[in-house]
């Protein structure tokens, strides 16, 4: 799971735009294990979504998109659906 939500958080969250800068590959790495966890814990959508956007507000100062930001999570729960069936 973890090298999945790394690649999802990299290639589709980006909310810095550095998904095309293979020097940036490891930029949102540090946010892994907690979204990591949140899966596991069975967090809502909305609560992965939550975590991600105040990331985005509080840490990095941008300007959240919290429906971009559910699309993503989206992903995440699917990705999440794939690995626990298999």
């Amino acid at each position: 799971m973890y090298r999945r939500v790394d690649e999802v958080l990299y290639y589709l969250w980006d909310p810095i735009g550095v998904s095309a800068v293979p020097s940036a590959r490891d930029e949102y790495r540090s946010y892994v294990p907690q979204v990591v966890t949140l899966l596991e814990d069975d967090a809502s959508a909305e609560r992965v979504a939550s975590y991600l956007n105040g990331v985005v507000t509080r840490r990095m100062g941008l300007t959240g998109n919290i429906e971009a930001t559910l699309r993503v999570v989206a992903v995440l729960l699917d990705w999440k659906a794939v690995l626990t069936a298999a």
